[in-house]
């Protein structure tokens, strides 16, 4: 059997959706997130006869489904269909986790991800559904956090980001990451949970503090003028491929992409050194910062930036590195309410949370510091 490319395999069904001035085949069923593999495979083989024309006479020995490991939102598929001239075509399904509309705009999303797809990052978007998409499938394997710290792929890593940086996206340059932020606030802080132990952990958390210490991020981290660019703003190694044998790295997942700052995409990448543990002791060096640095700023002669740039980059990323903080541990809570997915939402939380409070001082002391001393140049 040979493995063919789908973007060239498969048609289109009559029905599709506009993702801003691009149109992609759409179907208006609907593929339960909670059912086990064996009892979600037929509605799958149904979505894709609704889906795509090609298989439509197809039946469902021809399809195979396997679970992919991926992040703490959504659930992943590999899907195989095995054609009748014996090419077996690849894809990837992802179902979206319940509730996710509380945190994530899928309307942004998908305007976003087909036109990234055209610049040439991530998987081909070949359809949608109502509460997911199906994409080509990437031969690579996922990176893990201690991948994304070796020199060669930080390097690579930050070439590729930069690139990203500069694809433009229709619709408006204004930068959202404040509002996003202060939505999941306004939402976070009026949540009751039916579980008794999270009621009582929520209780523990002073909103007013929280809002206190938003307000003065912003605040700091508005004098620095960042760049605005469309930013991938969940930069972890889940959403980082790599084709060891062509040494092609991918990036994935554009569900949290909007326009925002540079700093932030960059530190909230240098946050998740740590994993989904959280061992903040794998923070990237200063060193380390600057290497990926130099292969930010002049992808073609890292070695020529100059130690200004360097330093100006450097004090921007950590200061929105906190706001990275607030942005995860406010998301959250509003997982901790609606997410089905079993994992400790609130002890990631207090994780990120405490972690701010622990190197605020320091970063606005190294901010403010870096301000005063452009004033008087």
């Amino acid at each position: 059997m040979v493995a063919v490319n789908i973007a060239n395999a498969v048609e289109a069904s009559g029905e599709a959706r506009n993702a801003g001035d691009i149109t992609v085949a759409h179907s208006s069923l609907t593929v339960d997130h909670s059912l086990k593999l064996p009892e979600m495979k037929p509605r799958i083989v149904e979505l894709f006869k609704d889906l795509f024309n090609h298989w439509s006479n197809l039946d469902e020995s021809h399809f195979t489904a396997a679970q992919l490991s991926g992040g703490i939102t959504n659930r992943l598929l590999k899907v195989s269909v095995e054609e009748e001239n014996g090419n077996t075509v690849l894809v990837t399904v992802r179902i979206y986790g319940p509730n996710t509309e509380y945190v994530i705009n899928r309307d942004r999303e998908l305007q976003a991800i087909v036109h990234l797809s055209t610049a040439g990052f991530g998987p081909k978007l070949l359809g949608t559904f109502e509460n997911g998409m199906v994409q080509s499938f990437i031969h690579a394997r996922t990176l893990n956090a201690s991948d994304m710290r070796k020199p060669k792929l930080a390097a690579e890593i930050a070439k590729q980001l930069k690139s990203f940086h500069q694809v433009d996206i229709p619709g408006s340059k204004e930068p959202q990451l404040w509002n996003d932020i202060f939505k999941f606030f306004k939402k976070a802080s009026y949540l009751t949970y039916d579980d008794r132990k999270k009621q009582n952990m929520y209780k523990k958390i002073s909103f007013k503090e929280v809002e206190t210490e938003l307000i003065k991020l912003k605040e700091l981290t508005g004098q620095l003028d960042a760049p605005v660019v469309f930013a991938h703003n969940d930069l972890l190694s889940g959403n980082l491929m790599l084709n060891d044998d062509e040494e092609k790295l991918y990036f994935i997942d554009f569900e949290y992409g909007s326009y925002s700052y540079r700093g932030f995409d960059i530190g909230n990448h240098f946050n998740e050194y740590a994993g989904l543990d959280c061992d903040y002791t794998l923070y990237p060096t200063k060193n380390e910062q600057y290497h990926f640095f130099r292969h930010y700023l002049n992808p073609e002669k890292p070695n020529e930036v100059s130690d200004i740039d360097l330093e100006a980059l450097y004090v921007e990323t950590t200061s929105y590195m906190l706001v990275s903080h607030m942005y995860w541990a406010l998301w959250a809570l509003i997982q901790a309410k609606m997410s089905e997915i079993d994992f400790d939402y609130l002890e990631y939380f207090f994780l990120r949370y405490n972690e701010y409070k622990r190197r605020k001082n320091e970063c606005f002391s190294l901010a403010k510091s870096y301000l005063s001393q452009s004033k008087t140049m």
